[in-house]
């Protein structure tokens, strides 16, 4: 297949106002895209966008909780009526949420799954009309390196991202005779706020909080404007997979030698790193 030419096309991002989301915004722009950015966040939003507008491209954005499902029904309408087309989706929202299993409520649980799992499946079922009116089109999950590995502590994180990327690959089959095509995206340790932004499940204890944040903090290190670039070479390139970074790349096939023992390497490896800090 050929490869995909971006320029002149309408792409929507979710999370926008940071992070990759910001970054993916930017190098569209670059690319000479039509945006329409959407993210919970309206002033990081709105500063996105303005250093992006110019004469040549149309950016819009909107206030969007991805949770919501009625405000994505009205975002793609409003995306129709002021674009009057889409032909790139970066499902890209999300969040994070710290503690094992049994320190994370019932609702905090549902909190997340509903943005990071049920926000992607509504965002698809509301744009993929759009989408498919168009001769070419591309939709673009992110899921993370903790959909492929699931350490403990992302109980939630990881059955969310676990079903992104279900989702996104069996959606990529059924549209495989179609123009549309569909990317699965696993970043491994980007630097954004999401680890900082989370909540903690209401058992964690300040000293586990500040325990995680210390490791998130030495593991987040791939600056966003270049995760942004390899995940858009991907889509370019009409991949079906797309992992982000060395680390990304190194627990990926940890994970596919060691498919029941990577756990315990993992554990040795922070146990040891804990231990040279200290």
């Amino acid at each position: 297949m050929s490869r995909m030419d971006l320029a002149g096309k309408t792409a929507i991002v979710t999370g926008a106002a940071s992070g990759i989301g910001a970054a993916l915004a930017r190098a569209l722009a670059d690319r000479g895209c039509n945006l329409a950015l959407a993210d919970i966040n309206a002033g990081g939003l709105e500063e996105v966008a303005a250093g992006l507008r110019s004469n040549d491209r149309r950016i819009t954005t909107t206030v969007l909780d991805v949770g919501d499902e009625a405000a994505i029904n009205a975002f793609a309408e409003e995306v129709r009526q002021t674009h009057g087309e889409a032909h790139l989706l970066f499902n890209n929202a999300g969040v994070a949420l710290g503690g094992h299993f049994d320190q994370v409520s019932p609702e905090q649980f549902d909190w997340l799954m509903n943005i990071n799992l049920h926000g992607v499946i509504r965002m698809t079922r509301a744009f993929l009309p759009l989408i498919r009116e168009q001769d070419e089109g591309h939709i673009t999950n992110i899921s993370s390196i903790f959909g492929v590995i699931a350490p403990a502590g992302q109980t939630a994180y990881a059955a969310a991202k676990f079903g992104v990327r279900g989702f996104t690959m069996a959606l990529r089959h059924e549209l495989e005779d179609t123009s549309v095509g569909v990317t699965t995206i696993h970043p491994g340790g980007v630097a954004t706020n999401i680890a900082r932004n989370a909540p903690r499940g209401e058992g964690v204890t300040d000293e586990e909080y500040e325990a995680a944040l210390k490791i998130a903090d030495q593991s987040l290190v791939m600056p966003p404007a270049q995760a942004a670039e390899i995940i858009l070479r991907g889509v370019e390139r009409r991949k079906p997979r797309v992992f982000v970074g060395r680390d990304a790349h190194a627990l990926m096939w940890m994970e596919r030698v060691f498919p029941t023992r990577y756990w315990s390497m993992i554990k040795r490896r922070l146990a040891r790193n804990r231990a040279g800090a200290g």
